[in-house]
């Protein structure tokens, strides 16, 4: 089971004068970050945070989030081990129930699908049909959609948190593919050094009325 979600829009900042460290003694100051950036373009990430061990798993970053850049990361992923069982945490977002995916599911788990002579879906159109389709239970891919505004209740969300206050929101970035190793080099930290289920705390109440 994996919690998977993308992060878009990430920015590549070039800081234009580097940190001053902080400094002890008599004149104590914390690390001062240059406010002043170039912009060098975005990338987005997508993302799989195996919820059993809290490790991350097969991440994909590109220039886009479309239908075909999302479909093609859980191929990407269920590749990593081809004939295990896989159960999808996702938000109910367009491009997570989209055609490409079902086409992805259909042809993984050997279900023959009715198509047009165009390739495209005769009778699972409506997007109320394809997660149908997409969350089927007998499914040995499957998908788990979240209620509609509850996006935090995926996992996935706490890590993109730890990687916006370890790395982003103090990184400084010369290009997008240097924004892309980076996240890269810090996944295989985590990996390494951080990772570990999440221990949820929170304990729901009752609204007051």
């Amino acid at each position: 089971m994996v919690s998977t979600d993308e992060k878009s829009g990430i920015q590549a900042l070039e800081r234009l004068h580097p940190a001053q460290p902080m400094r002890a003694g008599g004149q104590r100051s914390c690390e001062r970050q240059e406010h002043e950036y170039k912009r060098h373009g975005t990338r987005c990430l997508f993302a799989n945070l195996e919820v059993a061990t809290g490790e991350m798993i097969a991440p994909s970053i590109g220039p886009t989030r479309t239908n075909e850049d999302f479909a093609s990361h859980i191929a990407r992923t269920i590749a990593t081990d081809p004939e295990a069982e896989w159960v999808f945490v996702v938000d109910q977002l367009n491009i997570h129930q989209s055609e490409a995916l079902v086409k992805l599911v259909a042809r993984e788990c050997g279900i023959e699908l009715g198509l047009d002579r165009k390739g495209n879906l005769k009778h699972i159109k409506a997007m109320a049909s394809r997660r149908t389709f997409l969350q089927n239970p007998t499914h040995r891919i499957r998908f788990v959609y979240t209620p509609k505004h509850t996006s935090w209740l995926n996992q996935i969300e706490l890590w993109f948190s730890i990687l916006s206050r370890k790395l982003l929101k103090r990184g400084n970035f010369i290009s997008v593919e240097d924004l892309s190793q980076q996240i890269l080099a810090f996944v295989e930290y985590f990996n390494r050094t951080m990772a570990k289920p999440f221990k949820w705390t929170y304990k729901g109440r009752a609204l007051k009325i």
